[in-house]
């Protein structure tokens, strides 16, 4: 883990085993409310904290990419995925967002613009397959430019990817994982709509269940990521996660 200077940061790793005053863990105030050894019978006040919303976040994150990865890859013949509206707008674009703005009450800022802008995606995505819509409708037979359009709309998603990849280099390496192979699915994906908006239907299923690949691989990092956290919470232990924050540690401003 990092030092207590990208605690904001951090937190999105670390869901109970945060510091609270003098440095210690939840743990330890537990034991020693006091941060000693305190007779309990002197009636200590109550110790309170924040909980962590970050596996939620990042349950709903792995489910709804990972269901959505399986149609991409048309598994079992699926290939329409407006039964996975649901996920888009309720388990991911809900859920998501709700559990950001409480990353933001918990300082972090890196966490909050993560979480609210995946949330938001996969709203945006919902709105988008939903025909009451009536976004497919707009363009009636010009299938061309609905593609490209679609495929614009997913290859600037990359580029705000590509800030989030680039943050999550200083956290971690399953975290780097994540936003890695959810670029190469963006990338993918896009591709496809552009192949496909240029009449090479064979060309665009194979970028399509490409980047169907690789959002599957990345849900799976979000599963990983959420067992970490939930063993934390509820058994007292972690998974590896490739602790990167030790190689960028900041350097202190003069005075």
């Amino acid at each position: 883990m990092a030092s207590k200077e990208s605690s904001g940061i951090l937190e999105l790793e670390k869901g109970n085993t945060s510091s609270t005053q003098d440095g210690q863990t939840i743990r330890q105030e537990r034991n020693h409310p006091f941060g000693d050894d305190t007779p309990i019978y002197l009636t200590p006040s109550t110790a309170s904290r924040l909980g962590s919303p970050t596996a939620l976040a990042i349950g709903a994150f792995a489910t709804t990419l990972t269901t959505l990865s399986i149609s991409l890859m048309e598994w079992r013949g699926v290939t329409t995925t407006n039964v996975y509206i649901g996920n888009f707008f309720f388990v991911a674009g809900i859920g998501m967002v709700i559990s950001a703005q409480w990353e933001l009450v918990r300082g972090n800022s890196y966490g909050y613009t993560v979480l609210s802008a995946f949330g938001l995606f996969y709203g945006g995505f919902g709105a988008i397959i939903t025909p009451a819509f009536g976004v497919a409708d707009a363009y009636a037979d010009k299938t061309a430019q609905y593609n490209n359009a679609l495929g614009f709309w997913v290859l600037l998603w990359t580029v705000l990817n590509t800030f989030f990849l680039i943050g999550s280099a200083t956290i971690n390496l399953v975290y780097f994982g994540i936003f890695f192979t959810v670029e190469l699915a963006f990338l993918f994906v896009s591709a496809s709509y552009f192949a496909a908006a240029d009449g090479h239907a064979g060309a665009s299923i194979a970028l399509k269940k490409a980047g169907g690949v690789f959002g599957f691989l990345s849900g799976l990092l979000g599963y990983y990521t959420l067992a970490n956290l939930m063993c934390q919470e509820a058994l007292f232990f972690s998974f590896p996660m490739g602790d990167t924050s030790r190689f960028f540690t900041r350097k202190k401003k003069a005075p």
